[in-house]
């Protein structure tokens, strides 16, 4: 029941409950985004969501307008504290996870939740073995059993695994302790960064 009905119910209340605290962040870090080198606000990418269907997932831009996809050789993405790639106010945003809250509208669309696998690009499909395909039996999440335990720092193919066992044990209690586990890796700044290439 959690999982079908109410899982969905209370990603809807806290978000409408959340919305306008979001509204200040973007007034207050939407400008600086753009006065930096007058690109746009948002970046917004393709991702995997329930049932394989691809939506458009919204960040805050972190990185100079143009800048090119770096990819580690396991299908990662590349991630550095010192990435050239990274706008000032990038750094501070991607550092603290605040590039990741514009995925609030996401969720007030139905397309993700606030915990969850992370949504992958739609070519990571392929890439997936049968119990990797699990993941897509829920809504993605702005954070998730990954994302809150090992943030960057697993392999891509640890990172599926992850999110499928996520997918096959998702309870309430499950959902409370990768919240709480989630505060506490923003706040120690944990696995930020994922520098290796090979």
């Amino acid at each position: 029941m959690y999982k079908v009905f109410f899982k969905r119910l209370l990603d809807l209340a806290a978000s409408i409950i959340i919305f306008p605290f979001w509204l200040i962040i973007l007034l207050i870090i939407g400008p600086i985004i753009h006065l930096e080198d007058k690109g746009p606000v948002f970046y917004n990418s393709p991702r995997l969501g329930k049932s394989g269907k691809v939506f458009k997932m919204y960040k805050f831009r972190s990185m100079k307008v143009g800048s090119p996809d770096i990819r580690n050789k396991d299908g990662s993405t590349f991630n550095s504290e010192d990435d050239p790639r990274l706008t000032r106010i990038g750094r501070i945003i991607r550092k603290t996870s605040l590039d990741e809250t514009p995925q609030l509208l996401n969720i007030i669309k139905g397309d993700m939740s606030f915990i969850g696998p992370r949504p992958d690009l739609p070519e990571d499909i392929d890439r997936y073995n049968e119990y990797q395909r699990k993941k897509l039996e829920i809504r993605p999440g702005i954070t998730g059993y990954s994302q809150a335990y090992y943030r960057n720092s697993a392999s891509q193919k640890d990172k599926f695994d992850n999110d499928s066992y996520y997918a096959e044990n998702l309870t309430f209690l499950f959902d409370l302790k990768i919240f709480l586990k989630t505060i506490l890796t923003v706040v120690k700044k944990e696995n930020v960064y994922k520098n290796s290439q090979v």
